[in-house]
């Protein structure tokens, strides 16, 4: 199996594999922010043990798979500032996804880590490179479509969004991005 690489520059942005130490870091720059975390999948996190249980969720994606979850850090001071990366379903397909804090809104940094993910995507021989979003997140699927992704359809009642409605599933976009013929 082909593997990604831990570390991935962009010209203002490092993409790195999570590690321990960052458990902190994670948790106050953007996992426990409520405007940050409202259209994803997962709860916000309100402990350091929630973060930690993340970064031990991204080792085993690590090990089990050609990638996993990557940090986003500016590449001038290391300021963590979101986090991407891969969920794979097979080795020819996996989701993708994107968020950050807030003082890195509305700055192309999105749109930049998404160009990483798809050409780290590429060396991996990834087919189908897909992302879901909840309908009302317009930056998001924004994001998506400027790097290429078309848009299916709408899975209805499909996905969770703990932080928005939980216990409710919601309809989403879902966008795929084909990478092979």
């Amino acid at each position: 199996m082909k593997r990604a690489p831990e570390e991935f520059l962009t010209s203002r942005l490092l993409l790195r594999r999570p590690k321990g130490s960052d458990a902190k870091s994670i948790l106050n720059r953007y996992a426990s922010d409520p405007d940050v975390t409202r259209y994803l999948g997962w709860p916000r996190h309100e402990s350091l043990k929630q973060t930690r249980n993340f970064i031990e969720y991204s080792n085993d994606q690590w090990d089990r798979w050609p990638a996993g979850p990557y940090l986003v850090l500016l590449r001038e001071n290391n300021l963590l500032i979101g986090g991407t990366g891969f969920s794979f379903e097979t080795l020819y397909r996996a989701e993708t996804g994107y968020l950050f804090a807030k003082d890195a809104w509305g700055q192309g940094y999105a749109t930049e880590s998404l160009e990483a993910i798809i050409t780290i995507a590429r060396t991996l021989n990834i087919h189908r490179l897909y992302a879901n979003c909840h309908i009302d997140h317009r930056n998001s699927w924004r994001v998506l479509e400027k790097c290429g992704f078309m848009r299916e359809g709408i899975l209805r009642k499909y996905s969770e969004f703990p932080n928005l409605q939980p216990g409710n599933p919601l309809d989403v976009f879902v966008y795929s991005l084909i990478l092979s013929d």
